[in-house]
Formats: structure tokens, sequence, C-alpha cells
């Protein structure tokens, strides 16, 4: 973790919103404002120079920025990286577009599959071949290299994936393809699968090499130019970039790796949240993020988030696995779905309300924002229904346009359905919350857990506002809003560690264990981390990590096994790895099959900045009784319909200022309790007390006992 005295900026750029918190002379200071997706950096230094102007800090006082980006994402699912070619073996360019070969919707004869980054025309043959352990097979034949050159140039090629067969295992051949069209191409980008996925599937590795390639002209460019930018404005501070991973690399790293920032922003609210987690003293949290373009939720438990190697990118089809790019980078497991404020409702062909995925994002944005926006969003609604004051929204600095969105919800939902704006606006409010609690049970279903148990982490700009009702629908009993919680993602990224990973692909079947293998391959992944984490971390101490992944023969997916590099050092690692598999496995899946062998297929190795336990804050004592109603707080009445368990119903609620409320403050729902960036719905039946870190815990108190609207 950064260090705790340091004066640090944090910034994360959304689809929708770029979040800015800074923490300067004990003091935190936030704002949000809308993303600029045609110059994202000019939004960034906006919000920087109105963070200065505030705090009255200056450029040179600031000793660390931190920054998180969907820049990478909004690339690969627009379609708007560099003009990417790819050299693979020859025989072997249609792997993109084949890929695993089966239907992620069985009964649908009309899928689409995911459209490869490289069209056909570009994806050129290689004469060369190793086998599986990584022995040439078939030499390299140099001039067939040669003779793809004049088709990338002629193409306007700016990007090079190379992604020959078996690379993971012997990189030789990669290294002198890339050697070559540097030669040939100086301005050329080049990405070998061998550097940025060192692991077997020969598909998701092709698949995250041209993702790379595809993203990484474009990144770093942005990022040279926010270098340029923050130089310029006096600011001579080390930047930290967050990973998909949970971690922060250094500027190097994400130059060349950008495919590892893909989840960046979304990691940040999962370290937040764990770290909640843990001064809550709660084992179990679903962390919820909502923000202007998509919805996530990670579960996580004994203070750590799930985390996996591969997700998608860009799923087309209903958000269904298999139906997007696949990535392998390190990444914390969570669940993503287009449910944001700005979310797009419509009316279906069936009658049906419909939510997102598209999105108005910020150009134009919902209605209500009067930029030129016609379409209902979540935004809209939440602001019909009376969630959202119209001089509250953004702190202030934005003032929403209520006839907008109620002539938004009438043309797109009320008319089509023969409802007044403000129950199209129930619908739809209605409808985004059944969606994520849907994605919620489904995600910890695929995990073997449950939900209702859990502590609800909400934050995100449109979180607070539908948390309450989420944990309603989820049967969960408690829901926390921390402090700035609008912001919460970016001052998660004041959380996070220095930590970078490595992996390595070396099959080998457990009974014919290679200690000596091992421990070389080991050392040599120990020293790759070391290059990357000793420019960040400085003297601070590290801790080491490490995965083998692992499976029963015969099976398709493995399972990360914990162990550590001194166990390769005893008598009978092999032992110490196969009881640590069969409680794994046991754990996740209930059994273990008794006298299968076991195969080990990749090898991980992470560095990272030691991170301190963080001390239980306890429960705050009550400085209210219940009936001590709202005096000294700051308020204002308002009308809100509540959708849920009121079924539209309009009940009187006072909204408060979240600045007012003192440590152990206890309220009644219904209320609304508004801050710069956010506002948290109480509704009727519940009750809110404040923690000692300023968070709002919600007690839904007859949470058993609500049925769905």
């Amino acid at each position: 973790m950064t260090k705790v005295g340091e004066n640090r900026l944090a910034v994360d750029i959304g689809g929708t919103f770029t979040d800015l918190v800074l923490e300067w002379g004990g003091q935190r200071y936030c704002d949000k404002l809308l993303t600029t997706h045609q110059d994202p950096a000019l939004g960034v230094m906006q919000g920087i120079q109105q963070l200065l102007d505030t705090s009255g800090a200056r450029p040179a006082d600031i000793d660390l920025l931190l920054h998180g980006t969907t820049l990478a994402t909004n690339a690969l699912i627009e379609r708007r990286g560099a003009v990417t070619g790819l050299l693979t073996t020859a025989g072997h360019r249609d792997v993109l577009e084949m890929a695993s070969e089966n239907r992620f919707e069985q009964y649908d004869v009309n899928i689409d599959r995911p459209i490869p980054l490289v069209p056909r025309h570009l994806r050129l043959p290689v004469v060369e071949r190793l086998n599986a352990q990584g022995d040439v097979l078939v030499p390299l034949a140099e001039d067939s290299v040669a003779a793809c050159i004049p088709t990338l140039r002629d193409a306007g090629v700016t990007s090079v994936a190379i992604g020959l067969l078996h690379a993971y295992a012997n990189p030789a051949h990669e290294l002198r393809v890339a050697e070559m069209v540097h030669a040939a191409l100086p301005q050329v980008s080049v990405t070998t699968s061998s550097a940025v996925c060192p692991e077997i599937r020969e598909y998701e590795r092709f698949s995250t090499a041209c993702a790379n390639a595809y993203v990484k002209p474009l990144m770093a460019r942005y990022l040279r130019d926010l270098e340029h930018a923050l130089q310029g404005l006096g600011f001579g501070c080390p930047m930290l970039l967050m990973t998909s991973g949970g971690g922060l690399t250094t500027l190097a790293a994400a130059r060349e790796f950008p495919i590892r920032l893909v989840e960046s922003g979304p990691a940040g609210g999962a370290i937040l949240a764990a770290r909640l987690a843990a001064e809550h003293g709660s084992d179990a949290v679903l962390s919820f993020d909502m923000g202007g373009t998509t919805a996530k939720l990670c579960l996580i438990d004994e203070g750590q988030p799930l985390v996996s190697r591969a997700f998608e990118v860009d799923r087309s089809y209903r958000f269904k696995k298999g139906s997007g790019l696949p990535i392998r980078i390190p990444v914390v497991e969570m669940v993503e779905i287009g449910a944001g404020g700005g979310s797009i409702a419509a009316v279906d062909a069936l009658h049906r309300i419909q939510v997102g995925p598209r999105s108005a994002g910020s150009e134009p944005g919902p209605a209500c924002y009067g930029r030129g926006g016609e379409q209902a969003t979540v935004t809209d609604a939440d602001l019909a229904l009376g969630k959202i004051g119209e001089a509250e929204f953004a702190g202030g600095a934005m003032r929403l346009d209520h006839r907008a969105a109620l002539q938004a919800l009438a043309a797109q939902v009320g008319t089509p359905l023969a409802l007044e704006p403000t129950m199209a606006a129930v619908g739809i409010s209605e409808t985004v919350d059944e969606n994520m609690a849907a994605a919620s049970r489904a995600h910890a279903a695929e995990w073997g857990k449950g939900v209702s148990d859990r502590l609800l982490v909400a934050f995100g700009g449109a979180a607070p506002l539908h948390a309450a009702r989420l944990a309603q629908i989820l049967r969960i009993q408690q829901v926390l809003i921390p402090a700035n919680a609008g912001v919460g993602s970016a001052i998660g990224f004041l959380l996070a560690p220095v930590r970078y990973e490595v992996v390595r692909s070396r099959y080998m079947r457990l009974s014919e264990f290679d200690v000596a293998m091992v421990v070389e391959l080991i050392n040599e992944m120990r020293v790759e981390a070391h290059q990357v984490i000793d420019v960040a971390a400085g003297d601070a101490p590290l801790v080491e990590s490490c995965n083998a992944y692992m499976r029963y023969q015969g099976q398709g997916y493995e399972i990360a096994v914990s162990f550590s590099a001194s166990d390769l050092a005893t008598d009978s690692p092999h032992q110490i790895l196969g009881d640590a598999f069969a409680a794994a496995y046991a754990a996740l899946y209930g059994r273990v099959i008794p006298g299968q062998e076991v195969e080990i297929l990749s090898w991980t190795l992470a560095l990272g900045v030691e991170v301190a336990k963080v001390p239980a804050l306890g429960a705050p004592a009550q400085e209210l009784s219940e009936e001590s109603g709202l005096d000294g707080a700051s308020t204002q009445d308002l009308v809100v319909t509540m959708p849920g368990p009121q079924h539209g119903q309009a009940l009187p609620a006072p909204l408060v200022q979240r600045a007012t409320l003192a440590v152990g403050r206890l309220l009644h729902g219904p209320v609304l309790i508004a801050e710069p960036h956010t506002t948290t719905v109480v509704p009727m039946g519940s009750q809110v007390v404040v923690q000692r870190d300023g968070a709002l815990l919600i007690n839904l108190l007859d949470a058993g006992d609500i049925q769905h609207a």
C-alpha cells in the first residue's frame, strides 16, 4: 500500500464520469466531472486543476499520482483501436475466428460470434513450428516473415501481434519475428504473445495478444500526452497505474501491456470494498459499484476479492459467457452488466421494459442532463421518482432538467405501455434492480456461494440510489455506503498495493513432478516481477505469493492452488501440492476424485508491497435516540415514489445533507441523504446509522419479509 503520509492524487476515467480524489494536508478533496471522450486527458486536467484550486495545493506538493482508465476497454468495445496485423504459424490464421467452436447460446440459430479484432486479410502466415515442449519441429523461415512486410505496410498497419504455436514454452521464434518487424517497420508497435500471455490455449493467447496490440498505440499516446500535460502543469511525482488484478504498476509496464488496465476502475472499487469489509468486521461482502455506464458486482470473502486469470470484453449477446473477446490477464473476478445511470430504457416487441446495455454516456448523456439527449435512462427515472434533488446532482455543478426527464420517460416507455411517466420510471427502476439481482445470484452460484448472508457495500454515483432496493430483492439485511461513495473506485486506488504478477505455462503430471524445473521457473518469474515492482515499491518490504493451476487429468478447466517457494525445498513438494489441490477442489466442488491423476498446466508468481492488517472500527455509540428526529440536521422536504414493496406509492421524505450528520446518528426511512456526488436512498421500514469512519450503515429491518413489486 502506498504510504499513508503521502500527498496523493487518484484519477479514475469512467464511461460517463471522471472521478478525482486528492489527499493533501490531512484532508480529502473529491471531484466528479463528465468524461471528455474525444480527449480524455482534457477532462483529467480540468478536474485536477479544480481540485488544486479548491484545496490550495500546488502540483509540486503532490508525491504520487494514481490512475485508472476505461480508455482501453472503450477502444475494444467501440473498435477504435489501431489497424492491427497478426503474424501466426502457417495454417493457423483462423484460430481467432474458429475460437473454441462452442455455442454460447445453444438454441439460437442466429447468434453472432465476436468479430476478431484483426481481419482475415491481415492475419498472415509464418512458416515455423514448435511442439508443446518448445522443441523446434520446423525452423523459422525468415523469408516468410519478410514476405509479410509489404502487406502490413500497404494496409497501413500501425500495430502487429505475433502469436505462434507453443510460444509460451519457447519464445525464440516470436522474438526473432519481432526483431525483423522492428527493423523493417520501426514506427509500428509490436506485441508478442509470449510476453503478454505466456500460457497454454492458443485462442485465448492469440486473442489477448491481438487485444494488447489493438490498444497499445492508443494507450501509449494517451499516457504520453497525459504525462506531458502533468509535467507542463508542474507535476514531478511518479505515476502508477491501477491494473485489472487490483495492484499498481509502473507507467513503462502499462505502456507495454495496456491490456492489463482494462478493468482498472472496477478493481479499485473492489479494493475499497475489501478494506471496508476488514474495518467493519465482515467476512462476507457483496461489492456493488454502479456508475454511469455499468454496474459491477464482486464477492469478497475474508477481506479478499475473488480473482481470476481470464475474462471477456464486449459480450455482445446479453452479456452471456462466450459471446465476448477472451482476455487472459490477472483480474478481480466480478460480473459486469450494462446497468448504469446512463443505461437506456426501451420497450421491446413483447411489451417488456428493457434497460441497457446501451448507454447515453456523457455525450449527450441522459435527457435530464440538458445536453441534447432524448433517450430515457435510469438517471431520468431516478429523478422522476424524486430520488435526486434537481439542484443536488454533482454537488450542484449540473442542474438537472426534470421536465426533459418526464418527456423522455413518456415517449420511450410510458406511451407504449399506457403508463404515466412516474409509473414508467418505477418500471425502469425495478427492471434495472432485478437485472442486477439476477446477475448477483448467477455470479455467486458459479462460485458455489450465496448472497443473502452478505454485507452489501455500495459505491459509485448511482449505487447508493439503488443499493437498498437491490438488498431487499436479494434479502440482504445490511447495506454500507462509504464516505465519498460517489468516487469510490478512485479512493480504492489510494488503498491499492503495488503488485505485479507473472505467469508461465509448463505442463507436468503431479506423479512426475520435476522439482528442479519448477524451482528454475519460479526464479525466472521472480526476476521478471522484480524488474517491474522494484521501480514502484522502493525500499518497502515485499510479499511473494505463488499459485499452481491444477486439474484432474481429462478435465477442461483448472483451479488455482496456493503454495510457497519454500514448499519446493521440502522432501515431498508434490505431496504438499497434491494435498492443497484436494483441499481447494473439495472446497469448490464438495468432493474429490480418488485415484485420479492430477496435472499442472500453469504457474504464477506475484510480488507486492506488504499490506498492514486493518483494525476493526467497532460499532459507534448512538448519539441520538430513535425519537430524536432530524433536529440539527440540514434538511428539505421531498416526495419520493418508492419502487418495490411500496408499489409506486408517493411518500414524504426529508432530504438530509450527509455532512451535517454526526457519528452515531440514527435516522428512520424513508429518508434521502445527499452528498456532493451521490444520494443515498433509505426506504420505509429501515434505519441508517452513521459509523465511525463516516460510512452509512442501513439496516433493512424487514428485508426477510419483502416481496417483489
